[in-house]
């Protein structure tokens, strides 16, 4: 360990005793330095009176520093504050000389004084500000060096708390305003984009953290696809609002959101659709604990209903969503009442009961197994759930005089290759059954339909697996390489399911506007690169993270479709469709489920098949049965 080293590491104690003897000194110095600087040769040295003066501005200044807090800061982070500090304990101890030299009648130059003040700031100052670089300087061998992308408030608000810290060092900023280019802000230099590759190699950068919270989505798609094939991690900041309020730290640096890749620029929420079957109304949303259930929540919750009702079979998951949601009203001041059930979407009676004795006015149902394979996998269940389920909800919103109900569809019920995305196009059929009945009264229920594709950031999606095996060191398992799929935010698919239901009449297919498909393996790549590594392939087999193509799952499909024919008409919203699809009449349902509820009672999965093909589902399976009890069932026959 060097001289320095040992230093910095002894108790603060005797770190304060040594600045009080390294001031007692500069005191002595400035003192004696200011009668030589001004008079030359000091014949009075040897009167007693000036060394008594000494002693006593020794004592006296050494407590005026100990009082305004001059051992009290930490050298490292010495600020321009502490500056002003040293001035004001500098100038304490020069008026202390002045009047003591006045009413003792001591004879000093006028201008001694003045320059006893310049050279114990200066001594003091500079003495404090050179450990303080040579601190900087110490740690920022030790740190990786980052550079800053953005130099405007939420830049120099990073800067500034990276230099507290002894995680990263901050040796640039990268921006492409004009006006900032080939300037110096905090030390630092900043650079236009064009010269990030040079000034990452030069500089040995081994993060590049993005400070831009106020930039478009389309605008940080396209510095970060700028950013991809550098050999760099790219982390970005919290929101603007964090920075603004300085509540940011290191820890909410994050990965890149996913979003930003996709260059998705979401809709602002229109507050008429928005606030139209929910203000002052009673909610219930089945699946509450869900990944869509749970978001459906929280915007619910900022349109104000009078009641919230959140129907989950998971007891934990309703404990968390609920706890969440009482305490997001309980910080806003929001009079909203919040009830947890519990409860299977497969009891009608329970789910009745529920909607009687609250009045329920609109209902959400976003109850599901949405799992490709693990429907597959448990056929019954599936069918269960998602078909009679949906109906059972429905049929009891009918009967407890419900106004709207808005089911959670996917674009896995189009042209079904599986039993979950057939399950799901049987649940929209049966409620667009129970629709044609409603609309021969004069008030029933409204059904509708949001159809929409893969959420980021859901229970079942592809990227926090590909985070995970990439913080693992790989491979990154993808089912196939052609494989393209439909990516929208949570948020932004509550927002939308929300304002859909709004606009339906009964019976209404809504089809959300997705945007461009976004192939998953281009996705895993930009993950990996934008995470500071290196793909492993045939050209470069000493990479850090390989691609591994396992082949498609039990009734998965290369690509998803968001209609059944070409028959799709406009909204009022543009991120909004609506399609007009062939349905069935209710007692043409209700045949087809009778059938159903005895295949899977005598848990009969030849005939489970059979009806779901025969039904005008457009059922295409790809694979045999896969359910794993009826598999093993076959073994051992």
């Amino acid at each position: 360990m060097s001289f320095i080293d040992a230093f910095f590491s002894i108790p603060r104690v005797y770190k304060r005793i040594v600045s009080v003897c390294i001031d007692l000194l500069f005191v002595q110095v400035a003192f004696w330095g200011a009668f030589w600087t001004r008079l030359g040769d000091f014949d009075e040295l040897y009167k007693a009176e000036y060394w008594y003066l000494l002693a006593f501005l020794s004592v006296v200044t050494i407590f005026c520093f100990s009082r305004i807090g001059f051992y009290r800061a930490i050298l490292r982070y010495l600020s321009i504050n502490a500056l002003f500090t040293l001035i004001t304990g500098a100038l304490v101890s020069t008026v202390v000389f002045v009047l003591t030299t006045y009413f003792y009648n001591i004879w000093v130059p006028r201008s001694v004084s003045v320059i006893y003040f310049g050279y114990l700031f200066v001594l003091t100052g500079g003495a404090r500000v050179s450990v303080r670089m040579l601190f900087v300087q110490r740690s920022m061998k030790r740190k990786p060096n980052v550079m800053i992308y953005g130099a405007g408030v939420a830049g120099r608000q990073l800067v500034n708390l990276l230099r507290q810290g002894d995680e990263l060092n901050p040796i640039a900023y990268i921006d492409d305003n004009k006006r900032l280019q080939n300037t110096v802000i905090q030390g630092l230099n900043v650079y236009h984009p064009s010269k990030l590759a040079r000034v990452v190699n030069k500089g040995d950068v081994k993060q590049i953290l993005l400070a831009i919270p106020s930039a478009s989505r389309s605008q940080r798609r396209a510095i970060v696809e700028s950013l991809v094939n550098l050999p760099v991690e790219v982390l970005s900041i919290p929101n603007l609002d964090s920075i603004v309020h300085d509540n940011v730290s290191l820890d909410q640096l994050r990965d890149v959101a996913i979003e930003d890749l996709l260059g998705r620029e979401p809709v602002k929420p229109r507050d008429d659709l928005m606030s139209a079957n929910i203000t002052d109304q009673v909610v219930m949303v089945t699946g509450a604990g869900g990944s869509i259930g749970s978001e459906l929540c929280r915007q619910i919750v900022k349109c104000k209903p009078k009641s919230l009702l959140l129907f989950e079979l998971s007891e934990y998951c309703l404990y968390s969503i609920e706890k969440e949601l009482a305490e997001y009203a309980l910080k806003r001041g929001l009079d909203v009442e919040i009830v947890p059930l519990l409860g299977s979407v497969q009891r009608i009676n329970r789910l009745e009961t529920i909607m009687k004795t609250f009045s329920v006015d609109t209902i959400y149902h976003a109850a599901a197994y949405k799992h490709v394979p693990m429907v597959e996998y448990n056929v019954v269940e599936g069918v269960r759930n998602n078909v009679f389920g949906t109906y059972y909800t429905a049929q009891a919103a009918v009967n407890a005089g419900v106004s709207s109900f808005v089911l959670i569809s996917t674009d896995k019920a189009v042209r079904p290759t599986n039993v979950m995305g057939t399950t799901k196009r049987m649940a929209e059929l049966g409620l667009q059954a129970l629709a044609s009945e409603e609309a021969k009264k004069e008030v029933g229920t409204r059904f509708c339909m949001v159809r929409f594709g893969n959420v980021l950031g859901s229970s079942g999606s592809v990227i926090p697996l590909f985070k995970r095996q990439i913080k693992e060191g790989g491979p990154i398992t993808i089912t196939h390489p052609d494989i393209i799929r439909y990516f929208m935010t949570i948020p932004e698919a509550a927002q939308l399911v929300i304002q859909a239901g709004a606009m339906g009449k009964g019976g209404d297919v809504f089809v959300l506007d997705m945007g461009e498909p976004v192939k998953i393996v281009d996705l895993a790549e930009n993950l990996v690169k934008l995470s500071g590594l290196e793909l492993k392939t045939e050209d470069n087999p000493f990479g850090d993270i390989e691609l591994k193509y396992t082949g498609l799952r039990p009734g998965e499909k290369l690509f998803e479709e968001l209609l059944i024919g070409d028959n799709v008409g406009e909204t009022d919203h543009r991120r909004i469709m609506t399609a007009n699809e062939r349905f069935l009449f209710l007692d043409e349902y209700q045949h087809i489920l009778d059938l159903l509820d005895k295949a899977c009672h005598d848990f009969k999965h030849e005939d489970i098949r059979q009806i779901l093909l025969d039904a005008p589902t457009d059922f295409k399976p790809t694979d045999g049965i896969g359910d794993v009890v009826w598999k093993r069932n076959q073994q051992n026959s």
